[in-house]
């Protein structure tokens, strides 16, 4: 048999491919699922179990693993319909299954992001990629937020608490945020932008620990005078998943391999970087010397800052970003903190 021969037979049994299907696209965004889900599994189920009390570790880890298979099955039952299925509200999409064979293997859409670009076009996010592929990532997003809503309350909040506040929370109020950013509903008709979660993402998990925190109140007073990580190798080594694991986060973001993901992801990194360096020298100008937590904690407030506008600045602007998150939430956290009775309240 002839070098032809062997490529039309090969080309015979290979499975079909839709015209609409870019497997550089397809793969990259599972690539991007694969990578944001292994920031919470298991890059936070680690570093919450190590940074927490011995005690508290195992509740923590568990309050991650369980959030992330809980959403998952929400998702796929409901909520991703309701993020990003058809209008029920201005707000809020029609809650349906994401389950069925021929819904996933269609080319990916979001049907309420129809809008219009000149007088007689208009446009509707459609990636390159099926469904599936759309409905995975998305989720990895939603599981991640209510992970890093947990942070808020680790060493405070019971398991079975947790287990009830989790499928609650996602439907009532992640699915409010991102079908009203990203799934065409009324701020991204308004023009609001968010790259990549600043608001869906880390806004709602940052001002929903808080209230939670409020709610639930303060660790017991022997535990709040002495707050040590029991594990500190752990503790980066979680950390560092989390930061190469958000590349995926940020450069899956654009729905396919291009130039915008190219740049986000540099962006997402040096940002990243910045932060962390800024926050440990304050470390060492007003302390003395440098501190690991402060490092992990500069890290976080870089990545978290560098979100919402990755693929929309320039890399000298993600370095002045990183400069503003390492300092910033610095002085909120180590002089105000200090500073303000109700902060301590909440923060312990």
């Amino acid at each position: 048999m002839d070098t032809n021969q062997i490529a039309y037979t090969a080309n015979e049994r290979a499975p079909a491919v839709p015209q609409w299907l870019n497997k550089g696209d397809n793969a990259w965004q599972m690539t991007a699922s694969t990578l944001v889900g292994i920031q919470s599994m298991p890059g936070l189920v680690i570093l919450y179990a190590s940074i927490v009390k011995k005690k508290w570790a195992v509740n923590s880890a568990f309050m991650a693993l369980y959030a992330f298979a809980a959403v998952l099955i929400c998702w796929v039952l409901v909520c991703y319909r309701m993020a990003f299925g058809d209008e029920l509200l201005p707000f809020w999409g029609k809650g349906a299954p994401a389950l069925g064979q021929k819904y996933l293997v269609i080319r990916a859409r979001v049907p309420e992001s129809r809008h219009r670009v000149t007088t007689d076009r208009y446009e509707t996010t459609e990636p390159f990629f099926p469904m599936a592929s759309l409905v995975y990532f998305q989720f990895t997003f939603a599981a991640i937020t209510l992970i890093l809503l947990a942070g808020s309350v680790l060493g405070r909040m019971n398991i079975k608490a947790w287990m009830a506040f989790v499928p609650l929370w996602l439907i009532f109020s992640y699915t409010v945020g991102a079908f009203s950013l990203w799934g065409g509903g009324f701020l991204y008709h308004w023009g609001v932008i968010d790259y990549s979660g600043g608001y869906v993402i880390h806004l709602s998990s940052g001002i929903a620990g808080l209230t939670a925190a409020y709610w639930v109140g303060p660790r017991l007073k022997s535990d709040r005078e002495r707050f040590p990580p029991n594990n500190v190798l752990l503790m980066l080594a979680g950390a560092g998943l989390l930061w190469m694991g958000w590349s995926g986060f940020n450069g899956g973001a654009p729905y396919a391999a291009n130039i915008d993901s190219s740049i986000a992801v540099l962006n997402t990194n040096v940002c990243a970087a910045t932060s962390l360096l800024v926050w440990t020298s304050l470390d060492v100008v007003f302390f003395g010397k440098p501190s690991v937590i402060g490092a992990v904690q500069g890290m976080m407030t870089g990545l978290v800052c560098i979100t919402p506008g990755a693929g929309l600045v320039q890399p000298w602007a993600a370095i002045v970003m990183g400069m503003l998150s390492g300092s910033i939430p610095w002085v909120s956290m180590m002089i105000l903190h200090k500073k303000c009775s109700w902060l301590q309240q909440v923060g312990r």
